[in-house]
């Protein structure tokens, strides 16, 4: 039995999302659909069409930017035999596949210029025709794209036409990233576990207080893909077993170890915190696996002044002496935990606004933000 799409969370923002999005799917107006990549783009569309009255039709999901440019317009409205070298034989192109149905255009900023003046003339008019032919076809395809890029700032470098930006817009819907749907995030996780308990026939022993928590902290810059990945590989490689925050943090590092820190300027606002965040987690775990070598050293006393002659005889004694702590009245005093992102994000903004001396303009110039976000981010921190 096919499973009906659905959208998981009870967020505020993923609450307010599936509302306008039901609202849209009783309408046959054109969506665009704007998140980052992972956060669940083709499962909102997905669910779109699921609720619309198309549902009983096809589905088509097309990714523009996996499609080479030289075959992306013989892909999209078809082509006839002999229309270029290698086509053997006339062939359907998604929109005709995709009447009466939806046709789902992923990663749409990717779209060449010379194939967005054609595709214009598709949503206005529904009429193209397939390369190498005269004839006009006609599809009664319901138009859904989305994006990770920047539209604004694509139209404005003259990448993307402003007239088909715009008609493509007629209902925005934005997804919020992962990382900004709290407790969202165990639910998610709980969904998935649920899949893959069945899909590999293990039964999961669950994740403890603490490691829960380490979900919720974590920024997820792979957002729902990089959640969903990651529980199915704890369950795989853990065997079920009960998760712990120290099993958890490995398997963090192990996924963020080789990540670039090349600047992208098309990195949300957050980014530079999370490459920070993922960081500290690695080094936490490089931290605790020199602390388990020198414990082994300990125990081979032998040895240890051998390959540490620098430490003085009486640091051997005592193994939790072996990683240096801040001092405070002649006692070891414990590292201070880790900050939340929220709690990070939240005090960049205040310094911000006392910087500018509460000017909104400079303050989101400063921070790389939009205004917009800014009014928001002030008004969810309680910030004056």
């Amino acid at each position: 039995m096919k499973q009906e799409p659905t959208i998981v969370g009870q967020s505020v923002l993923i609450s307010q999302l599936k509302q306008l999005a039901l609202q849209v799917a009783e309408t046959d107006i054109t969506v665009l659909i704007i998140g980052e990549t992972g956060s669940g783009k083709e499962v909102l569309a997905r669910f779109i069409h699921a609720n619309s009255m198309r549902a009983d039709k096809s589905f088509i999901p097309v990714n523009c930017g996996a499609i080479p440019v030289g075959i992306l317009e013989s892909e999209l409205f078809g082509h006839e035999k002999g229309a270029f070298t290698g086509a053997v034989q006339s062939r359907k192109g998604y929109f005709e596949s995709a009447d009466r149905g939806t046709i789902f255009l992923d990663e749409i900023g990717e779209m060449p210029l010379e194939t967005q003046v054609k595709f214009l003339r598709v949503i206005e008019t529904g009429e193209f025709q397939r390369v190498g032919s005269s004839e006009t076809i006609y599809s009664d395809a319901r138009i859904v794209a989305a994006t990770n890029k920047n539209m604004y700032q694509a139209v404005a470098e003259k990448n993307f036409r402003e007239d088909l930006f715009y008609r493509l817009r007629s209902v925005e819907l934005q997804i919020p990233p992962l990382r900004e749907r709290g407790r969202d995030i165990l639910l998610l996780s709980e969904n998935f576990v649920h899949e893959f308990e069945q899909k590999h026939k293990i039964v999961f022993e669950g994740f403890s207080p603490d490691a829960a928590e380490m979900l919720m902290r974590y920024p997820w810059p792979g957002n729902v893909r990089e959640l969903r990945n990651l529980i199915e590989s704890l369950l795989v490689l853990e065997k079920g077993k009960y998760i712990t925050p120290e099993l958890l943090e490995k398997h963090l590092v192990q996924r963020n170890r080789y990540k670039s820190l090349v600047h992208d300027p098309a990195r949300s606002e957050k980014n530079e915190l999370q490459i920070i965040y993922s960081n500290i987690i690695q080094l936490r775990q490089e931290v605790s696996d020199i602390r388990q070598l020198l414990q082994h050293l300990v125990q081979t006393k032998p040895l240890a002044p051998l390959l540490l002659p620098d430490v003085p005889a009486t640091i051997w004694q005592n193994s939790n002496a072996l990683i240096p702590t801040s001092m405070e009245n002649g006692h070891e005093k414990e590292p201070e935990p880790l900050r939340s992102l929220d709690d990070i994000e939240k005090k960049s903004i205040s310094e911000a606004l006392e910087t500018c001396h509460g000017n909104k303009r400079k303050t989101a110039l400063v921070l790389g933000i939009t205004e917009r976000t800014l009014y928001r981010k002030i008004k969810a921190y309680g910030l004056s």
